[in-house]
């Protein structure tokens, strides 16, 4: 990468000088870019990048590099980096929807690594009887694959981009800064290898274990804003292939289902495989016996509508992962950031319970919009903070809201049925209104296509319920406190399974 910061180091002496007018000058109007982080986010934000002109050093940590195959991906590719790599993994619509838009060759390149097409209009339940197809049906649909398989997709692409210098190995130490209105203006990185790296717009792409807090601190910054909790779940999660070409069919209608005091998500992959999850509240420690594969096998065979997932080959232990934080960070403090020069995207931004499988949803999308972004307010590195947190606060900050509202409610009822109480009540009106949605959603095929925008990520819940008549027909087709009852054991049933 040029040092000096780049094409763009001039500028910084001349602010009369516009994008504008050196495109009309002849002059590179490009970016030098630095992306902490080579995951799945972190390399689309630099293909997006790139795409529009800049050019993007992105360094990654692990030092491991891209395996040649999609199978040697999966089984031998050490990401120590990212903690979640062989858990549960699920790309929803909203991904494809990027990818579509910004980034074909890489969808073509999942597809031809085995990616399947998932689509919940498929899943319909029976007690549906419209099954007449809408206008825009096709925008349910996702492609997914597992993560090692995405991310040796996505890192295949970006070696590839001229643009973009991957460099595996290399992480950096500390950021490079200078005053610019009293605030401390991010013009660069120290590396792990003794570099000094210029930079126009440094990145944040380091996902969950993101240790930008420590080199603002480092750097002089004042503290970002921080909210943290814990979940409250832990996963137990097992992989499998079929022996025969087949794929179990799903047989509920999401493919995350609570069954009393746990839940179980199934999830169709790439390359003929699937992963099975049961996830439980953190502190119920008579079902952590999940751990061990007679136990969580006997689970997911005495669940009806699930057992058949069992049928394949086994292609990993029981995986656990706890500690799972629900977490959000802003540079922005009172109005004013932190630091200048920096973006955080994905999960350096905020990261959630996985199980709703939002977070690569939503950074890629993140992604986008920062390139959009990066078209017009890189000129001022004040005006693009204020505009990058703005833009954050709109169109992302509500998901991760409302996902920890979901998590909150599933937690509180999980430890009530764990410890033989009724569920808690809902005494907010909104609140009550959107427990009796899934139900609803399974008896009308409107709000069933409304329901799955929401867990494909294409629309926000507040914005389902904004519109005309979705409330209503709500109210219609259930009763307050009416629940699903998916079958499976009674907590003392479970108990007795897991001895």
């Amino acid at each position: 990468m040029p040092q000096g910061g780049g094409a763009w180091a001039w500028v910084r002496d001349f602010p009369s000088c516009t994008r504008f007018q050196l495109r009309e000058s002849g002059a590179e109007p490009m970016a030098e870019v630095v992306v902490l982080g080579g995951g799945v986010c972190g390399l689309a934000t630099a293909l997006l990048l790139a795409r529009d002109g800049h050019e993007v050093s992105v360094l990654e940590r692990d030092h491991e590099p891209v395996p040649d195959s999609v199978d040697d991906a999966w089984s031998s590719w050490a990401r120590g980096g990212v903690v979640q790599f062989r858990q549960p993994h699920f790309l929803q619509p909203r991904v494809r929807q990027v990818l579509d838009a910004d980034l074909p060759d890489v969808r073509d390149a999942l597809i031809a690594a085995g990616a399947v097409r998932s689509d919940p209009l498929t899943r319909m339940p029976p007690t549906i009887t419209d099954r007449a197809p809408r206008a825009g049906d096709d925008r349910l649909a996702s492609v997914t694959a597992r993560r090692p398989t995405t991310e040796w997709v996505f890192a295949g692409v970006a070696e590839n981009e001229p643009r973009v210098t991957l460099r595996r190995g290399v992480e950096a130490v500390g950021l490079t800064t200078r005053l610019l209105d009293g605030i401390p203006h991010v013009t660069g990185v120290r590396t792990s290898s003794g570099e000094e790296l210029q930079a126009d717009l440094v990145v944040d792409a380091t996902g969950r274990s993101s240790r930008l807090p420590r080199l603002l601190r480092d750097a002089g910054a004042a503290p970002l804003y921080e909210e943290a909790e814990d979940s409250g779940f832990i996963y137990y999660t097992r992989y499998f292939r079929s022996v025969d070409g087949s794929r179990p069919e799903p047989r509920t209608p999401r493919l995350l289902t609570a069954v009393g005091s746990f839940s179980i998500l199934t999830l169709p992959s790439d390359r003929d495989t699937w992963s099975v999850t049961l996830f439980i509240s953190s502190g119920d420690g008579p079902l952590k016996r999940l751990r061990k594969v007679d136990s969580w096998t006997a689970t997911v065979a005495a669940c009806p509508l699930h057992a058949h997932w069992l049928d394949g080959e086994p292609i990993s232990d029981v995986l656990p992962m706890g500690g799972v934080l629900d977490r959000y960070r802003r540079l922005a403090v009172d109005g004013r950031p932190v630091a200048t020069g920096l973006a955080l995207v994905a999960d350096a931004w905020a990261c959630t319970n996985p199980s709703l499988a939002r977070g690569l949803a939503l950074g890629l999308a993140h992604a986008a919009r920062l390139r959009d972004l990066a078209r017009s307010h890189l000129d001022d590195p004040r005006e693009f903070a204020d505009a990058w947190d703005a833009l954050t606060e709109a169109e992302f900050t509500p998901w991760y809201r409302a996902t920890v509202a979901v998590d909150r409610g599933r937690v509180a009822e999980m430890r009530a049925l764990r410890d033989g109480d009724e569920p808690p009540k809902l005494s907010d009106a909104t609140a009550a209104l959107r427990a009796r949605f899934p139900l609803a959603a399974s008896r009308d095929a409107d709000l069933y296509r409304a329901y799955m925008e929401i867990v494909g990520c294409l629309t926000l819940p507040d914005d389902v319920f904004a519109r005309n008549g979705v409330a209503d027909r709500i109210l219609e087709l259930t009763e307050p406190g009416e629940r699903e009852q998916p079958p499976g054991p009674s907590r003392p049933e479970l108990l007795e399974l897991l001895g």
